[in-house]
């Protein structure tokens, strides 16, 4: 199931859902050229995607944010940019442009801590706005359980609550997943299904001090590689 859209039109313009988009975007335009390079390719993610290892050790912290601005395919990017798309929108309406933008990177800074926290010892990069969106689309089922959002099954669209969208978004993300990794250059710990599934739980939200709901997506999937590696795989 894939949502493809939602009947919750926003109040204002959403800014920096856009921003976020075009950023996203143009940050996979940059290196799109290196896709043919593998070795060109794992240096790249080496330096900018998030290694638990690293932060263990105290360094690469940067790569708590630069990690949410790269992918590792197409798929990647198209399947993320879908649900910034349609979700994004009404929590930044609520929230606003400046708590929304840093609610955004919160989420997906608790999702690479928590992948840091069950792989601490583990070189494989991690890249994708899979966490960040996770939080975002928790935040909207708490702010929006009812809305009605388009979803397709095959070839026919139906319309059902945002709660429904906890299957869709498992669906979406195994098949984003799987043509990513059936490419020529998959990525591992891209598109998580740990951490969408996280962050659209109830559970792993709370109401945060401005009186809006909040939520974060601590888990990120289990890359087994030991060592520095071009992408080769996921889980």
């Amino acid at each position: 199931m894939f949502p493809i859209r939602d009947h919750n039109p926003s109040g204002r313009t959403p800014y920096v859902t856009y921003a976020l988009m075009a950023v996203n975007i143009g940050v996979f335009l940059s290196y799109l050229s290196l896709m043919s390079d593998e070795r060109a390719l794992g240096e790249f993610y080496y330096s900018y995607a998030l290694l638990p290892a690293r932060l263990s050790h105290g360094e690469g912290y940067f790569g708590l944010i630069t990690s949410q601005f790269l992918h590792g395919g197409w798929m990647h990017l198209a399947g993320n940019m879908l649900f910034l798309w349609i979700f994004g929108d009404n929590v930044e309406d609520e929230m606003g442009h400046g708590r929304y933008l840093l609610f955004y990177l919160a989420c997906g800074i608790a999702a690479g801590l928590g992948q840091v926290v069950t792989e601490p010892l583990s070189w494989v990069p991690m890249v994708g706005a899979s966490g960040a969106i996770a939080g975002v689309m928790g935040g909207y089922l708490l702010l929006f359980p009812r809305a009605k959002v388009d979803i397709l099954v095959i070839f026919i669209v139906f319309s059902a609550s945002s709660r429904s969208l906890r299957g869709s978004c498992w669906g979406c993300g195994s098949a984003c997943s799987s043509s990513a990794a059936s490419g020529p250059h998959p990525a591992p710990a891209a598109w998580p299904i740990g951490r969408i599934r996280a962050g659209s739980l109830p559970g792993w939200c709370w109401p945060c001090r401005f009186g809006y709901a909040a939520a974060v997506s601590p888990f990120g999937d289990r890359p087994t590689a030991t060592r520095p590696m071009p992408p080769q795989g996921m889980t």
